[in-house]
């Protein structure tokens, strides 16, 4: 059976480019109708695709016309239809972020690889981490830190030091941005149900902002993190390169 096909693309030229021959091929279906969504782009256009899907179990399907394609696969104009057929599901499931800002009011919002939380000012960020109702560090002066998924955890996380989870571990990493007290913490993994509370000690003295991947919220006093298994996401890998043993892959790049 030939499946219906939405594709959408980034704004790159490239990805513009690839849009119009792919259309042209295959035609052009509308999203509501489609069998499966073709994303051309880098993992940026990955990324906003599957955030328009959190109510959509609809699988995406990435070619690469960017500038970092992990999550995309190699961009080739024949056999779509077959590559499509054959392709590997991986299912995530994304972060959902609670923050409690200085003026009172509470923002949620959803992050498929990270929740992190970043100083605003000079100054180091002074934190106090909570794991289900524990605390677990009451005094954490960094630059910041993140909740990782595992389909994050090559991303801002392993730039930050981070360890890199197979999307099967069922954990979630949490990873100090620049510690500076205590210097020797590395961070620490965690079940993937587990609640992360990060309260802000000083907000007024030392701002801190918290982002669900790129969406952010500023002069954040307390913010919660759990994983959110009611709104799965489903990417489609090429046979054989699927994103699990990308990230095995990951782990012996030297």
């Amino acid at each position: 059976m030939t499946a219906k096909i939405a594709f959408v693309a980034s704004r790159r030229p490239e990805a513009q480019t690839a849009l119009r021959s792919m259309t042209t091929k295959y035609g052009q279906c509308d999203e509501a109708d489609a069998d499966v969504i073709v994303a051309l782009g880098g993992d940026g256009c990955m990324l906003d695709t599957l955030r328009r899907r959190f109510d959509d179990p609809r699988p995406v399907y990435g070619m690469n016309q960017g500038t970092v394609g992990f999550l995309m696969n190699d961009y080739q104009e024949s056999d779509l239809q077959k590559r499509l057929d054959r392709a590997e599901r991986a299912v995530i499931y994304p972060l959902r972020m609670s923050v409690k800002t200085l003026d009172g009011e509470t923002s949620t919002r959803l992050a498929i690889n990270e929740v992190s939380l970043l100083r605003q000012s000079s100054q180091t960020a002074r934190l106090q981490v909570t794991i289900d109702g524990r605390v677990r560090m009451s005094a954490l002066s960094c630059d910041g830190v993140l909740v990782a998924t595992p389909a994050g955890s090559t991303a801002y996380n392993l730039s930050a030091h981070g360890p890199i989870l197979p999307i099967g571990a069922n954990l979630l990493a949490l990873t100090p941005i620049s510690p500076f007290r205590p210097r020797r913490w590395r961070g620490a993994l965690l079940r993937h149900d587990a609640v992360v509370k990060i309260d802000v000690t000083t907000p007024e003295l030392r701002p801190v902002a918290a982002s669900a991947d790129n969406q952010e919220v500023r002069d954040a006093v307390s913010v919660t993190i759990t994983e959110e298994r009611s709104k799965p996401l489903v990417m489609l890998f090429d046979e054989g390169h699927a994103l699990e043993e990308r990230i095995l892959q990951e782990q012996f790049a030297h």
